[in-house]
C-alpha cells in the first residue's frame, strides 16, 4: 500500500516510448519536431530534433537541426543538446553548437517531468528572446564542419 503523497516514478525507456509516440505524431503548429535517430537504437539515446526559426527575428524562415543525446540517468538528468545547423545565440557554443546549460536555464535546473519536446519549445523561445532576435547569423548554404563531443567531425549543409 503507498502513503498518501507519494509518485510513480516512470522507468527511463517507458518515459521515451511516451516521448517518441508524442514526437511522431507532431507537436503543436509543426514548428518544432523530434525523433529517434536510429530505430535499432534500443537504449533510445540519440535522438534528432527540429525546429523552423520564428517570424519576426533573424531565424525566420530558416531551419535548424539539432541532436539531443539521453544518457543513462535520463530523465532524472537532462540529455545534451547540440545544434548540428550552425547558430548565433548566448546559449550555444559557436564552436560545438552545444547548448551551454549555464547560459540556458531549463538545462542548468532540469526537473525530472519536463521532456525533449520542451527543451526544443523553449529554444524556439530563446530565438525571439531580445538578446538573440537580431544576432547576426552564420550565411545559409554553406557546408561546414563542425567537432563533435566524441572529436568526430559533423558536416551539415543549410539547404
Amino acid at each position: 500500500m503507498g502513503s498518501e503523497g507519494s509518485s510513480v516514478v516512470v522507468p527511463r525507456n517507458f518515459r521515451l516510448l511516451e516521448e517518441l509516440e508524442r514526437g511522431e505524431k507532431g507537436i503543436g503548429d509543426g514548428t518544432v519536431s523530434y525523433g529517434m535517430d536510429d530505430a535499432d537504437d534500443i537504449y533510445m539515446q540519440s535522438w534528432t530534433g527540429t525546429i523552423i526559426g520564428p517570424p519576426g527575428t533573424v531565424h525566420e524562415g530558416r531551419i535548424y537541426q539539432l541532436k539531443l543525446f539521453c544518457g543513462k540517468d535520463y530523465p532524472d538528468n537532462p540529455p545534451s543538446v547540440r545544434f548540428q545547423t550552425r547558430i548565433n545565440m548566448t546559449c550555444v557554443n559557436q564552436e560545438t553548437g552545444v547548448v551551454e546549460p549555464h547560459f540556458f536555464p531549463m538545462l542548468a535546473n532540469w526537473k525530472r517531468e519536463r521532456t525533449m519536446e520542451d527543451i526544443l519549445i523553449q529554444l524556439k523561445k530563446e530565438m525571439m528572446a531580445p538578446q538573440n532576435r537580431k544576432l547576426t547569423q552564420p550565411p545559409e548554404g554553406n557546408e561546414e564542419a563542425r567537432i563533435d563531443q566524441k572529436g568526430l567531425v559533423v558536416r551539415c549543409c543549410i539547404v
